[in-house]
């Protein structure tokens, strides 16, 4: 529940506040090589905050599994765990596509604040671009045209996605499936 700029900044100036991680620098440990990179900083404070949000959507599509669904695996002779792995994680799975694409979209717009610890990102080559330039409307807003271009095909992608995966749900045309 924390903004994914404090996680970010948190983990970038963070680590070395712990000793094991100070032990880990002064022995030449591969975990510190890693920790002071800010591009692996930035991927493991964003792969962190969408695990969180990705797990509870998940949960949410699992706790939300009819519970005739449930009924019918029991009728059937499933274990728990057959049912888990053919009825309850499919169905969830459909069910979670519409609120894990909003998911992915923030992520992808979150990335923007990468630049905040010495990553160059598209804003932070936005920014390079405006000190060099002095021309800050022209980078910003092809920045801007970037992620929207972005956040469009990801749209796409999951609508493509939803239309395979839920045309189940959809409702039904009017007269379809009646003979005349």
């Amino acid at each position: 529940g924390t903004p994914m700029l404090v996680q970010l900044l948190l983990v970038y100036y963070g680590a070395s506040q712990w000793e094991w991680m100070r032990a880990a620098w002064e022995a030449g440990h591969p975990l510190w090589t890693l920790f002071r990179e800010p591009y692996f900083c930035a991927l493991f404070a964003f792969g962190l905050n969408t695990c969180a949000y990705t797990v509870e959507i998940l949960a949410g599509s699992m706790r939300n599994t009819p519970h005739g669904e449930l009924e019918a695996a029991k009728a059937m002779g499933m274990t728990r765990l057959k049912a888990l792995q053919r009825i309850v994680i499919p169905s969830a799975l459909r069910r979670m596509i519409p609120t894990y694409s909003n998911e992915v979209i923030l992520m992808l717009q979150g990335s923007a604040i990468a630049s905040a610890v010495t990553l160059v990102d598209l804003t932070g080559a936005a920014r390079n671009v405006y000190s060099r330039h002095f021309a800050p409307f022209e980078a910003f807003v092809f920045v801007g045209l970037i992620y929207l271009m972005l956040t469009f095909v990801l749209v796409g992608l999951f609508k493509l996605a939803e239309q395979r995966w839920l045309a189940h749900l959809a409702p039904r045309k009017a007269g379809a499936g009646r003979s005349s």
